[in-house]
């Protein structure tokens, strides 16, 4: 009897033992609590009485405080947004001449809860493209492009220290057709500030590492992507090319970063230019240098 009372006691045992392990565990952030008193002040570098706009270096320290905040999303206003740990930090604007931007700031709090406020801020950047290069990019107005499809090495690829596709240069007329029907046009405006289209035909190539990079899944493949004209920003050259190897001046693609066919990346440098062709170098989202040749239509 009195062992028939211990085996069903240690069966109770084990059985409030199961229940307390099949338990699920709960988790909880705390007290939710959203920052307060979000201020946002900017300083264009440079600014003068005799340069209201800054010194052209296109450079503006970003300060925002805020109660509660453990981080910072910050959108510049020109493409780039970014995440940051405290809210200092100073931003380099890249297009020529002057130009005004919306910077939108949110803290964030305890369980993603947001403030955000805005101010928008005037920049000057002293940099002018090449008249030659404007010129045959542009036509002295608008310009359409294509792949230079019957070229050696119209596409290509090599590492970041190379400046030429010594991995891989494409043979003539070997790639994927999506990649071959997409029409690039540059326009400049009467301040000769650029615009690009890339009319894609509906389908953009992109290599299979920075198809995540634009919330896709898959390998090397033509993709559906949607295009929008982009205001491009020309700045000097930030690689270790000189000028036997390149032209030394690069030009920022924001948003998704798209010329011709997806790296990942946004920064394209021009390696060289003339009236008819164009050779280009970007780096992908796998730290490789690619590279694409391009012709007027």
């Amino acid at each position: 009897m009195i062992k028939n009372i211990k085996r069903f006691a240690l069966i109770i045992f084990a059985a409030v033992l199961g229940f307390y392990g099949c338990k699920k565990t709960e988790y909880s952030f705390g007290e939710i609590k959203t920052p307060s008193d979000l201020t946002l002040t900017t300083t264009v570098v440079g600014t003068t009485t005799a340069n209201p706009n800054g010194d052209g270096t296109g450079k503006v320290t970003i300060v925002a405080t805020s109660t509660n905040a453990l981080s910072y999303n910050i959108n510049y206003g020109d493409g780039i947004t970014e995440v940051v740990p405290t809210g200092t930090i100073t931003h380099k604007y890249s297009s020529p001449g002057t130009s005004e931007y919306t910077i939108t700031i949110s803290a964030v709090g305890t369980g993603g809860s947001l403030s955000t406020v805005s101010k928008k801020v005037k920049v000057f950047v002293d940099f002018a493209i090449p008249a030659d290069m404007l010129a045959y990019l542009t036509n002295g107005s608008s310009q359409v492009w294509v792949t230079d499809h019957d070229a050696p090495g119209h596409v290509g690829v090599g590492p970041a220290a190379e400046f030429s596709p010594i991995w891989y240069a494409a043979t003539p007329n070997s790639r994927d057709a999506c990649l071959y029907d997409d029409e690039i046009t540059f326009t400049k405006d009467v301040n000769n500030k650029v615009t690009m289209s890339v009319d894609n035909k509906g389908q953009t190539f992109i290599i299979a590492a920075a198809t995540s990079f634009y919330s896709l899944a898959g390998g090397d493949n033509c993709y559906n992507i949607t295009t929008a004209p982009k205001a491009l920003a020309f700045m000097d050259a930030t690689s270790a090319s000189t000028s036997a190897n390149s032209t030394r001046i690069q030009f920022m693609v924001p948003g998704n970063g798209i010329v011709n066919f997806a790296t990942g990346g946004n920064t394209y440098e021009i390696l060289s230019i003339t009236a008819t062709t164009m050779h280009l170098r970007n780096i992908g989202v796998d730290g490789n240098s690619w590279y694409q040749k391009l012709k007027v239509k």
